[in-house]
């Protein structure tokens, strides 16, 4: 089920939008405004794999490594 990104065309609010069943996107309202001319936008996507040492998302190198 993806998430998709838009922008309001009235009010200019981002949001996101889940589309359930691969549904194609046809008219989304906007949740601030109730305006029906949101805009889809490019969005940043994830590669599925999350980092649980902020050191090595830095660049550092880990501690007890021989580069420390």
């Amino acid at each position: 089920m993806p998430i998709y990104e838009f922008r309001c065309s009235a009010c200019g609010h981002q949001f996101e939008e889940l589309i359930l069943g691969g549904a194609e996107v046809r008219v989304v309202r906007c949740p601030r405004c109730l305006n029906e001319g949101a805009e889809k936008l490019l969005s940043v996507f994830s590669s599925g794999r999350a980092s649980t040492n902020s050191s090595s998302a830095s660049g550092c190198a880990p501690s007890g490594s021989r580069f420390s």
